[in-house]
C-alpha cells in the first residue's frame, strides 16, 4: 500500500481554500478538474469537526461513482483524516437506511437518492453541513433534488458547494445553484426576479420566450454579486499541467452524401409541419442532425441508414498517423459505436470499449492501442491518463460539461506526456460547426465566470 499523505502536502492554494471553506458558512469552490476539491473539503471539515468543535454532522451529496469511491479513497489516502468516520448511503433501500442509521460523523449519498432521503425515508434530516460535489447538479430549480434540498436548507448551518463547470450553459445556470447555497441573498429568491435583473428575452415565438441573453452590465454584476462567498481557481494557475493542443480534422461530403443530409435535414424540418419549434423537438432535430454529420441515422423502425464513411475514414487515416500511440475515441450514438467497432475489426486494430474497471485497468497499463468511450461515462472520478494522451471526438455533444469532463480525463495532473491532443472529426457544413462554435462560446462564459470570482491567493 501507498504511504499515507500527510497535511504538510497540501499544495499552499489548497490550504487557502480550506481557509475560506472553515472562514465561510456558505462557499462556492469552483475549481478545475485535478486540484484536489475532495481533499480540502475534508481538511476543512476534519478542522469544523475536531478542532472548532463547529459541526457533528456532515452530508456529503454526490455523483454515484463519486460516492462508492473518489470520497472514502480521500479519507483513507491522507492521515490527517484518519479520525473522521464515515458511511456510504448508496445501493438498496435497505442498504441505505442503515448507512445514514449507522454512527458516523460524514454520510455519503448519490444525489439521485437525495430526495428519498429527505422526503421518504423517515430518517431525521439533522445534518449541521451539506457538501454538494458536483453543484451543478442543481442547476435544474424544477427537480426532486433541487426543492427536497431547498426544504431542508434552513436547518443547515454550514453548506459548500464544488464544481468545475458552474454555468455549463450560461449564466442563468447560476441562480439555481446560489438559491440552494445563500437561500437568495445574492441573486434573489425567485427565478423571474433574477430573469428581470439581469436578462433580457432572445428568441420567441408570440408571446413564448424559448431563451434570454444576458444584459451589457449582468456578468460583472452577477460575478459582483456572489464573489463574497466564491473562490475559483483553474489548474493551469497551480499545477505543471501539459500543454492543451485542440485540432480539427475537417472531412467534406460528396455532392451526393450532402444533397442527402440537405434532403434528410429538410425532411425533419418539414415533419414540425405548422407546429411550433419546442426544446423537446429542437432537441430531436438536432440529434438527427448530429447523426447523419456521424454517417448514419435511425429511421422511425430503429433501422440504422448509412449517410457517409467520412469520419470513419478520417478515424483510419489518425490511428495510422498514430503509429502505435494510444488513442481515446469518444462516440455519442450507439450506431457509431456499432460503426467503428466493424471499421477496426476489418482493419484488424485491437481495441476495448472502457465500460468497466478491468478495460480501464488495461487502458491505464498501456494495452489497449485504441479505447472507445461515451462522454456519459467518462465522468467524475475517471482516471485515464496514464494511458495515452490523444482523445479523438468522433462525434460532438453539446454538454460543456461532459466535453470538459472527458477532455479532463486525460488532460490532468499525473499525465506524464508533455501535450494532450484532442483531435476533432468535423463534417464541414453540417451541425458539427455549429456545435463547436457553442462549445467554445460557452466556455468562453465559463471562463468569465471562473476569472471573474478568481481567488486572490496570499504569498
Amino acid at each position: 500500500m501507498d504511504a499515507l499523505l500527510n497535511r504538510s502536502d497540501l499544495h499552499p492554494y489548497q490550504q487557502y481554500a480550506v481557509e475560506f471553506i472553515k472562514n465561510n458558512p456558505t462557499s462556492a469552490v469552483f475549481l478545475d478538474c485535478g486540484l484536489g476539491k475532495t481533499s480540502i473539503t475534508l481538511t476543512a471539515i476534519h478542522d469544523l469537526l475536531f478542532d472548532s468543535f463547529e459541526i457533528r454532522k456532515v452530508l456529503c451529496i454526490c455523483p454515484i461513482r463519486v460516492g462508492l469511491h473518489s470520497w472514502p479513497t480521500e479519507l483513507e489516502k491522507w492521515s490527517h483524516l484518519k479520525d473522521i468516520s464515515y458511511s456510504v448511503a448508496i445501493g438498496s433501500e435497505p442498504e441505505r437506511k442503515a448507512a445514514l442509521l449507522r454512527q458516523a460523523d460524514i454520510y455519503i449519498i448519490n444525489r439521485e437518492n437525495l430526495g428519498w432521503l429527505i422526503e421518504e425515508s423517515g430518517v431525521p434530516f439533522d445534518f449541521d453541513m451539506v457538501v454538494i460535489d458536483e453543484l451543478s447538479s442543481f442547476k435544474n430549480h424544477g427537480t426532486k433534488r433541487f426543492k427536497a434540498l431547498l426544504k431542508v436548507r434552513p436547518k443547515v448551518k454550514r453548506i459548500v458547494g464544488l464544481t468545475g463547470t458552474p454555468a455549463s450553459n450560461g449564466l442563468m445556470d447560476l441562480w439555481a445553484e446560489f438559491r440552494i447555497l445563500d437561500m437568495g441573498k445574492r441573486l434573489g429568491r425567485f427565478i423571474g426576479q433574477y430573469r428581470t435583473t439581469y436578462f433580457q428575452p432572445d428568441k420567441r415565438g408570440g408571446q413564448i420566450i424559448y431563451s434570454y441573453k444576458p444584459l451589457p452590465y449582468a456578468e460583472d454584476a452577477i460575478y459582483d454579486a456572489i464573489s463574497d462567498i466564491t473562490i475559483s481557481m483553474k489548474a493551469n494557475d497551480h499545477l505543471r499541467m501539459p500543454e492543451l493542443v485542440n485540432s480539427e480534422y475537417a472531412v467534406r461530403l460528396s455532392d451526393e452524401e450532402k444533397q442527402k443530409y440537405n434532403d434528410l435535414k429538410k425532411e425533419l424540418v418539414l415533419s414540425l409541419g405548422e407546429s411550433e419549434v419546442t426544446a423537446a423537438n429542437a432537441a430531436s432535430l438536432s440529434g438527427k442532425l448530429c447523426q447523419m454529420a456521424n454517417g448514419a441515422i435511425y429511421d422511425d423502425y430503429g433501422e440504422v441508414i448509412r449517410i457517409h464513411d467520412r469520419k470513419l475514414e478520417a478515424l483510419e487515416d489518425i490511428i495510422e498517423a498514430a503509429n502505435g500511440k494510444p488513442l481515446l475515441v469518444a462516440y455519442w450514438f450507439k450506431h457509431d459505436l456499432a460503426r467503428i467497432t466493424k471499421q477496426l475489426r476489418e482493419l484488424h486494430i485491437p481495441f476495448r470499449q472502457l465500460d468497466d474497471t478491468d478495460s480501464i485497468r488495461g487502458w491505464n497499463s498501456g494495452a489497449i492501442p485504441v479505447a472507445l468511450i461515451h462522454p456519459a461515462s467518462a465522468g467524475h472520478g475517471l482516471n485515464l491518463q496514464a494511458g495515452g494522451s490523444t482523445l479523438v471526438w468522433f462525434g460532438l455533444t453539446w454538454s460543456l460539461e461532459l466535453y470538459q469532463q472527458t477532455v479532463a480525463r486525460l488532460w490532468r495532473q499525473g499525465q506524464t506526456s508533455a501535450t494532450v491532443v484532442v483531435q476533432h472529426i468535423i463534417t464541414k457544413d453540417t451541425i458539427d460547426e455549429r456545435i463547436m462554435n457553442a462549445l467554445r462560446a460557452k466556455d468562453k462564459t465559463q471562463s468569465a465566470l471562473i476569472d471573474a470570482v478568481k481567488a486572490d491567493l496570499k504569498s
